[in-house]
């Protein structure tokens, strides 16, 4: 049964927001109080949070699928509609976010870090929202926007200080048992780790973590074997400690190829070059053990490796390696400058930048991409034709119909607003402003304007009795 998961393919989807309301307040004596439709509640965010208690992926890699709540509509009496509750999604320290394409969305390191992987959708404005001097009863309100969805990719990427590397039972598991409280499977035959194992060890006054990183074998880089999807997990180390069985049983194999062989896959994987390397000769309890590592000892060290010879079973040589690795560790350390706050990276935008671009895709058809029209897009209600002639209103005062002037546009050719998968596709009138006028002042609505003087409601009354009676006659009174 799998009990660790470093890499996970997530599928995300943050809440839509609540649609607003189109309402009219009414009460006695005050039938038509004005509108009063409230508006749609914000769709709650999918947010990745670090988590110092979470150590797999293995959640997310039973259940992949992840929402949140949407937002609720808006109602009559100027109420608003509930928000959407956001999703908290524990991750482990360590945790890198790529999109599809491998692009590194976050690194998240360090406890309480937090990523927005899904935002949520906006809220629908009410009428009430929506009214003004001009536009004193609008008959519509604005839809919620759907909530954002992708599917992401999480990767672990373990956070330890000495990553110990070698071949499989040279002995990696037996180490970090002796060296720390990490109790992990152990036994004599290949590939006995499957999965990483962290401990922590405390040398005098230097506290570090210690990873034992399983799988590396010759070919690792390429996919050979386990080590591929391990060697993630030396990334972030500050020492490398190759373990090197000095006992081995196979014949084609001695401790000084094994190093090449390990290196050779590490200077592949690439981005280790600078790390400090220490040599442990391992399993020195075993006589063949002891001569081979007095053997090769120099060796290693004319190479510039600090070497120490130990016995994970008999426990020979391990405070030395322990008080070693501490002081690496501390000089790492207090070399790295300080952590400075986050800090929150602002692009502006070109001021020649109108929000919106006009492309032509064949002949009489253009496209309209931006964050505001396919926005409004989305929040109109296309069974009502207020709502249609607001949009018409908003895109005309943005440019838009000046824009597909420039580019060639004429009367009927094809506007697809948005992308080519989720479009909204009209013929276009180029008197976009001019049909706006025809339509009248939308949303008004003569019932809630001051009321007239009873002389200049006579005369009205009057004018319209005399041209209804000169109709009538056959002829008229002008």
């Amino acid at each position: 049964m799998t009990t660790f998961v470093d890499r996970v393919e997530l599928h995300v989807a943050a809440g839509n927001g609540g649609h607003g309301c189109a309402s009219v307040h009414r009460e006695k004596f005050k039938p038509l109080g004005g509108p009063d439709g409230g508006n749609g509640g914000r769709g709650g965010d999918v947010i990745l949070v670090v988590d110092q208690d979470v150590t797999t992926l293995l959640d997310y890699h039973h259940h992949p699928h992840r929402k949140a709540t949407n937002g609720q509509p808006g109602a009559g009496d100027n109420r608003e509609g509930k928000n959407g509750t956001d999703l908290i999604l524990p991750v482990p320290d360590g945790t890198v976010v790529l999109d599809g394409n491998g692009e590194v969305l976050a690194d998240m390191v360090g406890q309480g870090t937090r990523f927005v992987a899904g935002q949520g959708g906006r809220g629908g404005l009410g009428n009430a929202a929506l009214s003004s001097a001009r536009r004193k009863a609008p008959g519509f309100a604005l839809l919620g926007e759907p909530g954002e969805g992708r599917d992401i990719v999480l990767e672990l990427k373990t956070v330890a200080d000495v990553a110990l590397v070698g071949y499989p039972s040279a002995g990696k598991s037996s180490l970090i048992s002796v060296l720390s409280a990490a109790k992990p499977k152990i036994a004599d035959y290949p590939f006995t780790t499957l999965v990483p194992n962290l401990g922590v060890v405390t040398a005098g006054e230097t506290v570090y973590t210690i990873a034992d990183v399983p799988g590396l074998i010759p070919g690792a880089s390429q996919g050979k074997g386990l080590g591929l999807e391990f060697l993630r997990h030396v990334e972030r180390c500050e020492v490398l400690v190759h373990v090197l069985d000095t006992a081995t049983l196979e014949s084609d194999r001695d401790p000084v190829s094994d190093l090449d062989a390990i290196e050779e896959e590490l200077g592949q994987y690439g981005g280790l070059g600078d790390r400090p390397r220490v040599v442990v000769l391992n399993k020195i309890d075993i006589p063949d053990g002891k001569d081979l590592a007095d053997m090769i000892r120099p060796d290693l060290e004319a190479r510039g490796y600090r070497v120490f010879e130990v016995s994970a079973v008999a426990r020979q040589g391990l405070k030395e390696l322990s008080y070693a690795l501490a002081e690496i560790v501390a000089t790492a350390r207090a070399a790295k400058p300080v952590q400075e706050a986050t800090r929150i990276v602002i692009r502006p935008k070109a001021v020649d930048d109108a929000g919106f671009t006009v492309t032509q895709e064949g002949e009489g058809f253009f496209r309209v991409r931006g964050e505001k029209p396919e926005r409004w897009v989305r929040q109109t209600d296309f069974n009502n034709d207020e709502a249609v002639g607001y949009l018409a209103d908003r895109l005309n005062r943005l440019g838009v119909e000046d824009a597909l002037l420039k580019a060639g546009a004429r009367a009927m050719d094809g506007v697809a607003i948005g992308p080519e998968d989720n479009a909204v596709v009209f013929d276009w009138e180029p008197t976009v402003s001019a049909g706006a006028e025809m339509l009248g002042r939308r949303g008004e609505d003569h019932r809630f304007e001051a009321p007239r003087p009873a002389s200049q409601r006579r005369r009205d009354r009057d004018a319209a009795r005399d041209e209804a009676q000169g109709e009538y006659d056959g002829f008229s009174p002008f």
